[in-house]
């Protein structure tokens, strides 16, 4: 790495960021984080009361506080800080939610929660909440260029880590904070940031979004009351370059800065499990379609992944619905026995139903010779043979972000359907679906929180 470039590299980012502006974005920029918006409120309503969500509400119930913001999904008040908590797991509940791969991770769930929940308790524009998103966005990506793929390789939750800078960055935007004090927040997020990548197929994996999002609006709200930190987090000595990456990579980093927004770059899930095993349930879904494939003419399927695959969705015998969502080898067998990949479909029962375990074990994985950074999205490959011999092959590459930005938001809307309406009821959620997709007329993000909460038709006085 290039010293030079590392030189000031915090700061570089931070002032390139803090001078994102509404009226200057590009429309597919302003378009995207709608959709980003969308897709958060979508996957957050369908996770509002899973148990993980379930106990952390209780918690911050328990705890009481002010109450200033909503929890999606739900009538309760908490204080900003339990709502960015709470919203934040529920939105990565499903492990339905986007990913950015300059980060290898989730971008929207560690920085919407928490940005929505300080624009809520401020009265803030939606053109505000915007501009603040996509600062926050461009930030944790900013961060996930310069570590990866070393950060993600030694087992840290990119999500967890990166998501608490962007968290920070969003809420600072937001906040109006001065150059130090911006520095200042992304040192305090730096302080904060972990996640472990041993916890995916748990309800920590989740928690990591939570708490990236409730610690970078922390970050940003300490350093907004004078609260100090190192000012060049990325690049000290001993800093988050230094302690958790082997790839440190400056240039990366600054590639294309203030011009290039890295929310081009999201990419939105369609199956109901973690990115990494959908370029197999595709495959295995085009196979299925195009040869009439069926679980009894199947003798093996052999899957070629990317290798950080392996160690991010490779659980060989899922015991519970939540790992089943990490398992390459279960979610080849649930496509191609079913066909639905959707949250209803990932159960307890399904990944003991024994024809879905006997598929199931007919499936090997193997690693590719070759990967992108970050050691995902670099394509897949399945192999299937049948019974008598033959054999099909599908490849597929889910690492190309949507060209026809129109058609995505039909394809997000039919999807915000689908989690929003059980929830909010059929008119509700056409109501979300229409506030976000006019989040930018927004007078006051308070009465596009109220919007989320099932029977509350406006924000409370």
């Amino acid at each position: 790495m290039d010293a030079s470039a590392a030189n000031g590299l915090t700061r570089n980012i931070a002032r390139s960021v803090r001078g994102i502006s509404y009226e200057a974005l590009p429309a597919d920029a302003v378009f995207l984080a709608k959709q980003c918006a969308l897709d958060w409120f979508g996957v957050t309503l369908a996770g509002a009361d899973e148990p993980l969500a379930r106990i952390l509400r209780e918690q911050a119930l328990d705890e009481g506080g002010t109450p200033r913001a909503s929890l999606v999904g739900r009538p309760e008040r908490v204080t900003l800080a339990q709502a960015a908590l709470v919203n934040g797991a529920a939105s990565h509940a499903l492990d339905f939610d986007d990913v950015q791969m300059m980060m290898s991770g989730h971008p929207t769930v560690p920085v919407f929660p928490a940005v929505l929940a300080l624009a809520e308790g401020r009265h803030a524009t939606g053109r505000d909440l915007i501009a603040a998103f996509v600062a926050g966005f461009e930030t944790e990506c900013r961060a996930g260029a310069y570590v990866m793929p070393g950060h993600y390789a030694t087992g840290f939750h990119a999500t967890a880590t990166l998501g608490t800078f962007g968290s920070a960055a969003a809420c600072a935007h937001l906040l109006g904070l001065d150059e130090a004090a911006w520095l200042n927040a992304l040192g305090i997020a730096g302080a904060q940031a972990a996640g472990l990548k041993a916890m995916f197929g748990t309800m920590c994996k989740p928690l990591h979004a939570g708490k990236a999002a409730a610690n970078g609006l922390l970050a940003a709200t300490l350093a907004a009351r004078g609260f100090t930190s190192a000012p060049d987090v990325f690049e000290a000595h001993q800093g988050f370059g230094a302690t958790q990456t082997t790839t440190p990579n400056a240039e990366r980093a600054l590639r294309g800065l203030g011009d290039d927004y890295a929310i081009r770059g999201v990419l939105f899930k369609y199956h109901a499990a973690c990115y990494g095993t959908h370029e197999t349930i595709e495959g295995v879904l085009r196979l299925k379609e195009s040869h009439g494939i069926q679980p009894r003419d199947v003798a093996a399927i052999q899957l070629t992944v990317p290798p950080g695959h392996l160690s991010m969705c490779n659980i060989q015998k899922p015991a519970t619905a939540l790992e089943g969502k990490f398992s390459l080898r279960f979610t080849a067998a649930l496509a191609l026995a079913t066909g639905d990949t959707s949250e209803q479909a990932f159960t307890d029962a399904a990944v003991r139903r024994a024809d879905l375990v006997a598929l199931r074990d007919r499936v090997s994985v193997a690693a590719a010779s070759s990967t992108a950074p970050g050691g995902i999205g670099a394509g897949t490959e399945v192999r299937l043979t049948t019974s008598t011999g033959a054999e099909f092959v599908e490849r597929v590459n889910l690492d190309v972000p949507a060209t026809d930005l129109d058609r995505q938001w039909d394809r997000l809307a039919a999807k915000f359907r689908s989690l929003a309406t059980p929830v909010l009821g059929r008119d509700g959620a056409a109501a979300l679906l229409s506030a976000v997709r006019d989040l930018d007329r927004a007078r006051d993000v308070a009465e596009l929180a109220a919007l989320a909460v099932p029977g509350r038709e406006r924000a409370p006085a």
